[in-house]
Formats: structure tokens, C-alpha cells, sequence
């Protein structure tokens, strides 16, 4: 578990988020191994430096150390539940015995 790897993971991994237009202070950054458990569910021993992931949330900085920590706080996406329900259509197939199927994504 070397602390300088993740810091330049950490580093790499920002420049790419930046890059795709994300906010790379609005990820958490978490050292895992998913052979032995560390920092899954509970903090790892392993790693005396890591002292936890701090993220930006549109309520404020959110603190965690577990990789189960920083996937409660992901912040859901917004449902504009009070606007009318769409269905663009992409295709419309017919389908012997079965009839015409329209195809497209359900929006609102």
C-alpha cells in the first residue's frame, strides 16, 4: 500500500475528469483492495496514512473513508417529476404475430 501511488492515481485520474468536464473535488477518491476488503466497508489497517476522502456536494463537503461511505453520498439525480411524461420515438418495428412495436426513451 504505497501512499505515493495513490496520490499519483489520484493526480492522473484528476486530469482525466477535468479533461471529460467533471469536478475532480467532487469525486471521492478512495484506496480499496477487493481481494482483501480494505476500505470497502470498514477502514483498512493497512494503510495508517489514508485519513478518509472529503467531496464537494451542492449541501457542502461531505467526509467519509470507505468506498461504502462515498457511494451513500452520491447525490441522486434531480426527477422533474412535475413535467409531462415523452416518449421520442427512435424506431417502429413490425414483428410478424406480434404487431407494430414503436421504440424510443422514456422522458419527461
Amino acid at each position: 500500500w504505497s501512499e505515493d501511488r495513490f496520490n499519483e492515481i489520484i493526480k492522473e485520474t484528476s486530469t482525466f475528469i477535468k479533461k471529460v468536464g467533471y469536478n475532480p473535488k467532487a469525486v471521492a477518491f478512495v484506496p480499496i483492495s477487493g481481494w482483501h476488503g480494505d476500505n470497502m466497508l470498514e477502514e483498512s489497517s493497512n494503510m495508517p496514512w489514508y485519513k478518509g476522502w472529503t467531496k464537494e456536494n451542492k449541501g457542502g463537503p461531505v467526509k467519509g473513508k470507505t468506498l461504502l461511505d462515498a457511494i451513500d453520498a452520491i447525490e441522486p439525480p434531480v426527477r422533474p417529476s412535475d413535467k409531462p411524461l415523452r416518449l421520442p420515438l427512435q424506431d417502429v418495428y413490425k414483428i410478424g404475430g406480434i404487431g407494430t412495436v414503436p421504440v424510443g426513451r422514456v422522458e419527461t
